[in-house]
């Protein structure tokens, strides 16, 4: 994956991201709003510079992994996605409404993991470490 610059920052974030209709409702089982509700996702990630790159809408919850800056945060960006997707969604299908019947399209809980590319946990740990004994020397710290 290419590094991404920002004006104060280089970074390579991804991010597996899952949350569900209220109630874990199978809304996304019609086909029309599985297929609206996947458009209207990448259309709010390409207008806030996310950057998709694989999504599943399956029929009651949604998978995405995704790439932004790290000027945002996770809940942030989760906020802005079920937000304006959950006004167009209402707006466009308000049938929707009927079924979630107290007027919120998804459930207040997300779930989020940090994915990493060739920088596994371990990795990172023997690179603080060695990094620690290069500066400090392999004395204690303390």
């Amino acid at each position: 994956m290419a590094l991404k610059r920002s004006s104060h920052a280089v970074y390579d974030t991804n991010y597996h991201l899952v949350w569900c209709p209220k109630r874990r409702k199978d809304i996304f089982a019609e086909k029309e709003v599985r297929e609206r509700t996947e458009q209207a996702v990448r259309e709010i990630c390409e207008e806030y510079g996310f950057e998709i790159t694989e999504m599943e809408v399956a029929e009651n919850h949604i998978h995405i992994l995704v790439s932004f800056s790290p000027r945002r945060s996770i809940g942030e960006v989760v906020r802005i996605i079920k937000s304006i997707s959950a006004r167009q969604l209402f707006g466009e299908f308000p049938r929707l409404k009927k079924r979630l019947w107290t007027g919120q399209l998804w459930e207040d809980g997300y779930f989020a993991r940090t994915v990493g590319d060739r920088m596994t946990r371990q990795i990172i740990e023997k690179y603080i470490k060695h990094h620690r004994e290069i500066e400090q020397g392999p004395t204690q710290l303390f």
